[in-house]
């Protein structure tokens, strides 16, 4: 099941800039134990969140509980292989995370520290963005 928005209020978005400035909100594990902070700033499609979330749950086996403090709100479109240029914008073909350095993706709870150090580490091979394991301080 991937995550998306059940409604928009503009089907297509701009690409948007980065602000080149890290997180402030949401730069701390807040409900968990542990956390994944991204190092980085990047896009991070639904798949690919869900491809993480995935690899943990498996590593933990029914233990612990798993947060995801990111969610893909942003569309993202593409254009039909072998067509021409203009005829205006391509249709919604994916949702994507706009994440700023700083950020916490995923946070643990209710596992020891090496097997969420574990868990988080597998996670972050499947993410685009460096990645740092943290603790709730």
């Amino acid at each position: 099941m991937l995550l998306m928005p059940r409604k928009v209020k503009h089907r297509k978005h701009h690409r948007g800039g980065w602000s080149g400035t890290p997180a402030t909100r949401g730069s701390e594990v807040s409900f968990g134990s542990f956390g994944l902070k991204s190092l980085e700033e990047g896009l991070i499609s639904a798949r690919q969140i869900e491809s993480a979330r995935r690899a943990m749950t498996r590593s933990i086996q029914r233990g612990g509980k798993v947060w995801i403090r990111v969610f893909p709100d942003k569309p993202m479109t593409k254009k039909g292989e072998q067509t021409p240029m203009g005829k205006g914008k391509g249709s919604v073909d994916h949702f994507v995370a706009k994440i700023r350095a700083g950020k916490v993706l995923f946070e643990l709870e209710g596992i020891s520290r090496e097997a969420a150090q574990e868990a988080m580490r597998l996670a972050s091979h499947k993410l685009p963005v460096k990645t740092r394991f943290i603790e709730k301080h």
